[in-house]
């Protein structure tokens, strides 16, 4: 007999019919928040899936056939064992964990700073005169119309002069993210200050929050942009706190559309808000804090995020967050507050993940994401978008493009149902695998840009 260890058929048959059950209603479910979440292909791949996968099982189960024992006991042993084997904890060690970087990046050579540099002056002759192979790459992107640019591709007036004014908004925090501290020091006791500060960030919107020790390779050699353009930069505090927003998910969807520079910059400012708003606090407790935040930085904020475990640096040269991926913006505050230094986490499995994946290479219209595996850069193991012809993009369309941010699977919101995909893929190496391949079927190898929501598309 072929019976299934020592089940009889009847006991088979009711197996197999309580597996379709649940099969389809695990797909119903999802067919039902795809529909939410507006992913309709998801929807009706899910809901077709649930009527083909539930029809065979229900038709064993109500019908005798010739062979029918055979035919059951194959298809639930099909079932069952695969179903384990995706949650069965296996972990390789992922090869080339996180190296520490041999030497600090100069801000100045931020495509950032790069596009603030005014032709023909001192500032733009000297980086040149330095750096003569980014001279024709650069000037590539400043034949372009811009940032915003009324003539890019993706103009939106509406958007567009939503982004102007989030920018505008962040550039009047620039002169206080530094500040006077008070002469009166309060004693703190350093577990319960990170506890408040973390808490307290929450409630003031952040998604997560993290601290580090603040290293050497943290922080930018010189400063690349605005009035302290070339200075040295020398930040003496001992700890770093990470911040990370969400961006909304339905305007990155949008992507490389406007709503997703407005969604960016919003989320810059939010961020920036709060870093300020705990800089302030930090300083009026006696100690000495900074602020860093969208064009007023010190530091790479990503690299501290990774050491404030909140995630790990992924293909797309962005913070990878185990429950919105690269969907976040992030500040951070320095200071010599006593703090305690968050646990930390292996996150590894992001590090395999996007080593699969590739669907944010996949996608980027300028073909600045990298197929290959991480390599050796300047000593580290990683891996290295093509920068400048990522920038080059962004000033055609007029945004900050965003599409692989899009895609991504990690990008999925922040819910019960890809949480649990997220703990997967956390857990096994065989499940990252088949949720690639289920991400690819369910929403696509290529998804196409979401349309504009109704409240913007006026």
């Amino acid at each position: 007999m072929l019976n299934l260890i020592w089940l009889n058929q009847s006991t088979i048959d009711f197996a197999l019919l309580i597996t379709g059950i649940l099969i389809s209603g695990v797909l119903f479910y999802v067919s039902f928040v795809s529909i939410l979440e507006k992913e309709y292909r998801a929807a009706r791949v899910s809901f077709l899936l649930s009527v083909i996968l539930f029809i065979p099982l229900i038709f064993i189960y109500i019908y005798d056939f010739q062979f029918k024992e055979i035919v059951s006991n194959i298809l639930l042993a099909f079932i069952v064992l695969p179903s384990l084997l995706l949650f069965l904890p296996i972990r390789p060690k992922v090869n080339g964990g996180f190296q520490i970087p041999k030497q600090k990046h100069d801000e100045r050579d931020v495509m950032f700073s790069r596009n603030e540099l005014k032709p023909e002056t001192e500032n733009f002759n000297i980086y040149y005169s330095n750096n003569p192979d980014k001279k024709d790459l650069d000037d590539k992107f400043r034949e372009k119309p811009g940032l915003m640019s009324s003539v890019s591709t993706m103009y939106h007036p509406f958007s567009f002069a939503s982004a102007h004014a989030n920018l505008e908004v962040i550039e009047t925090l620039k002169p206080i993210v530094d500040g006077i501290v008070n002469e009166q020091k309060i004693n703190v006791n350093a577990s319960e200050i990170s506890n408040y500060i973390k808490i307290w960030s929450k409630k003031l919107g952040a998604h997560s929050v993290g601290i580090t020790e603040l290293k050497d390779y943290h922080l930018y050699s010189h400063k690349g942009r605005g009035d302290l353009y070339a200075k040295e930069i020398n930040n003496k505090h001992k700890y770093a706190i990470a911040i990370t927003i969400e961006m909304d998910h339905e305007m990155i969807q949008t992507a490389p559309k406007g709503p997703v520079v407005m969604e960016s910059t919003q989320q810059y400012l939010n961020s920036g808000t709060i870093a300020t708003q705990i800089a302030y606090f930090i300083r009026n407790l006696g100690y000495s804090a900074r602020a860093h935040i969208d064009g007023n930085y010190e530091l790479i904020c990503p690299l501290v995020a990774r050491d404030a475990s909140l995630g790990e640096i992924g293909r797309m040269g962005l913070l990878m967050t185990p429950k919105l991926g690269p969907r976040v913006r992030i500040a951070v505050v320095t200071s010599d507050i006593p703090l305690i230094v968050s646990k930390p986490k292996d996150l590894t499995s992001i590090i395999d993940f996007c080593g699969i994946c590739k669907k944010c290479a996949d996608i980027c219209p300028s073909r600045s994401i990298s197929f290959n595996d991480r390599d050796n850069v300047d000593g580290v193991l990683r891996w290295k978008i093509n920068s400048e012809s990522c920038f080059t993009y962004w000033c055609t369309s007029g945004t900050d493009c965003g599409r692989c941010m899009a895609v991504c699977p990690y990008s999925h919101p922040n819910n019960f149902m890809h949480n649990f995909i997220r703990w997967g893929i956390n857990n096994s190496y065989i499940f990252r695998r088949f949720a690639l391949y289920m991400d690819d079927l369910f929403y696509g190898r290529k998804p196409k840009s979401g349309n504009l929501p109704s409240w913007i598309d006026i």
